[in-house]
């Protein structure tokens, strides 16, 4: 059942999800994506250039966080501007476990045309890992 605008309200909050990462997710995603930086996969470089640990890809964080909308909204179209600011990146122990992206959202504002914005909150370990994460999403 598609989320009618009139149904919404400032502060409607949108059901939480949790997202488990680890190195075998991040390196199907860099098969995917084609980003094969050594940051992401490699726990020698990663350290080498002082990151905590092999990180997660920005663009994959990004796209986990905006699933929360997507599966809300039932329907990936329906989100017109996606926008986020990376904060901290999300350090992927090699630990068979990984690390868990967690991310709440709800409707900040109503707009013209049957829209809405969602403002997101992504955090690992209690971390917040993306700032400004803000989408659009037209309702039915």
């Amino acid at each position: 059942m598609a989320i009618s605008y009139d149904e919404v309200e400032v502060g409607t909050e949108l059901p939480a999800q949790s997202f488990p990462v680890t190195r075998d997710t991040l390196v199907r995603y860099a098969g995917a994506s084609g980003d094969f930086n050594p940051i992401h996969w490699n726990e020698k470089f990663a350290l080498e250039v002082g990151l905590p640990d092999v990180i997660a890809h920005g663009m994959f964080t990004m796209a986990e966080a905006i699933r929360v909308v997507t599966d809300w909204v039932g329907d990936p179209a329906a989100v017109v501007e996606y926008g986020v600011r990376f904060t901290r990146p999300v350090p992927v122990p090699n630990d068979g476990v990984g690390a868990v992206i967690e991310v709440s959202g709800k409707v900040a504002k109503l707009l013209d045309d049957r829209k809405v914005q969602v403002d997101l909150l992504a955090t690992t370990g209690g971390q917040k890992v993306l700032g400004m994460s803000k989408a659009v999403v037209r309702l039915a």
